[in-house]
């Protein structure tokens, strides 16, 4: 499994990955749109894991901007403001079944990886 992660908390993204790679988790990442797009034309992967509130360009316009080049990707989202709710008002939009609330238990997040991927 190849895993993107996108987040504009440097330390939560960095160990985030981090632990992923000690469960054998293949994991890039990234703290903002643009360096998450370079990482999407140089490599490989099969889901991304983007925080909804990031500078610039937040992740749902972003998962529209790697669909574009990356159509058969998967996303999960990560959201550390508002509810279950908001985030399905927000989601409705771009199509996004699947969301963790910060801070994110790696267990959890591997098993909804593994879910989204089947």
């Amino acid at each position: 499994m190849r895993v993107l992660l996108v987040d504009d908390e440097k330390e939560l993204v960095s160990t985030l990955a981090e632990r992923l790679s000690f469960r054998g988790i293949d994991a890039k990442w990234a703290v903002c749109a643009a360096e998450a797009l370079k990482l999407i034309e140089t490599g490989q992967f099969d889901i991304a894991v983007l925080d909804v509130k990031l500078p610039k360009v937040g992740g749902f316009e972003l998962k529209k901007k790697i669909q574009e080049k990356k159509p058969d990707m998967k996303f999960i989202f990560m959201t550390g403001h508002g509810s279950e709710d908001d985030f399905k008002a927000g989601s409705a939009q771009t199509g996004a079944d699947y969301y963790l609330v910060k801070p994110v238990k790696i267990e959890a997040l591997i098993e909804k990886m593994k879910k989204v991927l089947g």
